[in-house]
């Protein structure tokens, strides 16, 4: 994909706030146009001194006026987001991967509209090389995650079980399942999990086990794959950000990676 694409941005939190400096900084082909935020006076005090400041304006409207629309915002309007990007045949770039999981349909009505889904790394490493392994015979693939306890906090899962995870204070499973319910239990925590399994052999083989470890100072995550073809083992650690613990540093710095692919002359890995 060559010539200038405009950019819309849900969301101006961690993820999004910095994603959207980036772009105002200038990245060849792609520019800012419009921004969504829940908080549109703070929306507007942090794009105050932005060289090229963009529209801010409701989720919907993001797909009116962007090519690609990238949801950075709460899962609870992932769907309000993704649809309304999806309607109009956008590029939808995804955030929170793992609110695509029990959302699939928005897959087929991208078939429909012409729109495209595409998933960036975010936080994890090495899907260049599940995805190339999961054309072949994958038996296994597995992904431990550790987090500082704090990072953890306000998942659905840990109210459902009742688990005060501001207690533990040695290294803890306090999770073991598939990743489509790693992903429905938390939300803000593993879309590493998703988008691995997305990469690989589906949210049902992918399996997940959850660490709160209080000596844990970075957001790590392990991925195995066992294959005819090939044995992987990659360890990530990423260092939180400071605005919000459970997502990592690297995220928008993934997501900008991302959006430079799409107008790069020279593209490496897929």
């Amino acid at each position: 994909m060559s010539g200038e694409l405009t950019v819309g941005i849900a969301g101006l939190g961690a993820i999004g706030l910095h994603l959207a400096r980036a772009l105002d900084q200038g990245v060849q082909g792609l520019r800012l146009v419009a921004v969504s935020a829940k908080d549109q006076a703070k929306a507007a005090a942090n794009i105050a001194g932005f060289a090229n400041k963009p529209a801010i304006v409701p989720l919907a409207q993001l797909a009116e006026l962007a090519d690609i629309v990238v949801e950075a915002a709460p899962a609870a309007v992932f769907e309000e987001v993704a649809s309304a990007a999806i309607a109009r045949g956008r590029v939808f770039v995804p955030s929170s991967c793992g609110a695509l999981l029990p959302r699939m349909h928005l897959v087929e009505r991208a078939k429909e509209t012409g729109a495209r889904i595409i998933v960036p790394t975010g936080a994890l490493l090495g899907l260049d090389a599940v995805r190339a392994a999961a054309e072949g015979n994958v038996s296994s693939v597995t992904i431990e995650t550790r987090k500082p306890p704090g990072g953890l906090v306000g998942a659905p899962y840990l109210d459902q079980q009742k688990i005060d995870v501001l207690a533990i204070t040695t290294p803890t499973m306090i999770f073991k399942g598939n990743a489509f319910d790693a992903a429905q239990g938390f939300p803000a925590n593993v879309n590493v999990a998703a988008a691995l399994a997305m990469a690989g052999i589906g949210p049902t083989r992918t399996m997940v086990e959850i660490w709160a470890d209080p000596a844990m100072t970075r957001n790590q995550h392990t991925i195995r794959v066992e294959s005819a073809e090939v044995r992987l083992t990659m360890t990530i650690e990423n260092v939180p950000s400071v605005e919000n613990p459970r997502t990592g540093k690297i995220t928008p710095l993934s997501i900008l990676a991302c959006l430079r692919g799409m107008t790069s002359t020279l593209k490496v890995g897929s």
